[in-house]
């Protein structure tokens, strides 16, 4: 070919290249990412591409392994950055959420709500029927399913086992916030209201639908989730992005954004059984004092999380579109059971040390 007409062919091709981007590969591509429902493909994005501190990611790491942690994971647009396995733990091991569980509670309840079955206003009477606590009737019926939701029935909450004469009248509902396990009663609700047993419309209308695997433990006292580690990354993911998973609107977005908000101001720092950061005072479990200041002091400000005992955590931070997940026993062996410990701030420190 004449170099003239070499020099021309090349020019052209340089044009066409012009305005069109080339791949990206997932090492810088931004866009979220869903994995997909089967199998066990999922993309991986590393720490340096995102500028992380590769130093500071073995201190996390030892910091995991010595404070009893299974499984640890971090999401970033959807991908895998950091998937850490300890203590005899592996990736398709399953293990408890313990109350981290009842976001995928209230996730089902608003499932129930946006296909008609119910409405969150709705008082708890009209599904679980009158007398269904060993309260007054005139009490009783100030009980909505949004209070439920909140942690607010006014129900004596010291008492673990939910059933109807330990669930006696403290407050008047609406009034008092205390944590308990009355919320097991949403369970009972979704299955009145979608005449079908909890565990399977919860497997129809959302595990599925997400790629979920796991089963739910309808104990004598507590009502447990089990699942392997990525499963919770897929209910964060899904989280994150304010129930969508990809085209799919699996909980309506206006529903999902009350869930993460402060439902009430005795405890701004609770949703709808969700934990949120960033507010100016928060209540703990078995406690009826008022703390200052946010949550997870070292926690991004934005970040709302599910938390239950031995410090079961799946962490969701909007801002960095970053999902981490924490499974194992309990970091502070000496404060196993608080929903929020001290705990979650040391962890917080080393992760920020990675990401920062």
């Amino acid at each position: 070919m004449p170099m003239r007409s070499f020099h021309l062919l090349l020019a052209v091709l340089v044009m066409l290249g012009c305005g069109k981007s080339a791949p990206q590969p997932a090492d810088t591509d931004d866009t979220m990412y869903f994995p997909p429902i089967a199998g066990s493909g999922w993309e991986t994005v590393s720490p340096s591409s995102l500028g992380w501190n590769q130093g500071a990611l073995a201190s996390l790491k030892q910091f995991l392994a010595q404070t009893n942690t299974k499984s640890f994971l971090i999401l970033v647009n959807g991908r895998i950055v950091i998937e850490e396995y300890f203590n005899g733990h592996t990736a398709n091991a399953q293990w408890e959420w313990n109350s981290a569980g009842k976001t995928l509670v209230a996730t089902t309840t608003g499932i129930a709500q946006q296909e008609g079955l119910l409405g969150i206003n709705d008082k708890a009477s009209d599904y679980l029927g009158t007398g269904w606590t060993n309260m007054h009737p005139d009490k009783e019926k100030l009980i909505t399913i949004r209070h439920l939701l909140t942690m607010t029935s006014g129900i004596d909450d010291s008492k673990q086992l939910v059933i109807k004469p330990n669930l006696t009248y403290l407050a008047d509902a609406g009034t008092r916030w205390a944590y308990g396990n009355v919320f097991q009663k949403l369970t009972d609700i979704v299955e009145e209201a979608s005449n079908q047993n909890f565990e399977a419309y919860f497997d129809t209308k959302l595990k599925n639908k997400i790629g979920m695997n796991g089963y739910w433990n309808f104990g004598v006292i507590f009502t447990i989730y089990h699942s392997d580690a990525r499963s919770m990354a897929r209910f964060g993911l899904l989280a994150l992005n304010k129930g969508k998973w990809k085209e799919a609107q699996i909980v309506d977005e206006a529903f999902f954004n009350e869930s993460t908000q402060s439902s009430q101001s005795l405890n701004p720092s609770y949703g709808y059984l969700w934990w949120l950061n960033g507010k100016p005072k928060y209540m703990l479990p078995t406690l009826q004092d008022v703390f200052t200041g946010p949550l997870v002091p070292n926690a991004p400000s934005d970040m709302y999380a599910a938390m239950g005992a031995f410090d079961q955590r799946l962490y969701i931070i909007p801002g960095r579109k970053m999902v981490v997940v924490r499974m194992g026993n309990a970091g502070n062996p000496d404060n196993p059971e608080f929903a929020v410990s001290g705990y979650d701030n040391e962890l917080w420190a080393k992760i920020n040390a990675v990401i920062n």
